[in-house]
């Protein structure tokens, strides 16, 4: 009972974590995802910054998209295998 206790306040309070910052990168099936975390201290993150792979993809869309045709667009974002969803944050 008390590990279900102390498994309930860990994840409706969370714990202390000391100041400072942290980015951290794991190579995903699309690329590299990394989370960036800030604290200040307290039981919750200052700031989390979420880097999914396909923001890095689609920041090279104007290198590769130079000298072709607006209608070719669709092609070159279908190869890229984007996933808007964690594009658009």
């Amino acid at each position: 009972m008390e590990a279900l206790i102390h498994h309930f306040l860990l994840f409706t309070k969370g714990y202390a974590v000391p100041p400072g910052e942290t980015y951290s990168a794991i190579e995903a099936p699309k690329g590299e995802m990394g989370v960036f975390l800030v604290s200040d201290g307290s039981e919750r993150p200052y700031r989390c910054k979420i880097r999914a792979p396909g923001f890095a993809h689609l920041s090279c869309f104007d290198q590769i998209s130079r000298g072709h045709l607006l209608a070719d667009a669709v092609a070159i974002i279908g190869t890229m295998d984007l996933v808007f969803g964690e594009v658009d944050r």
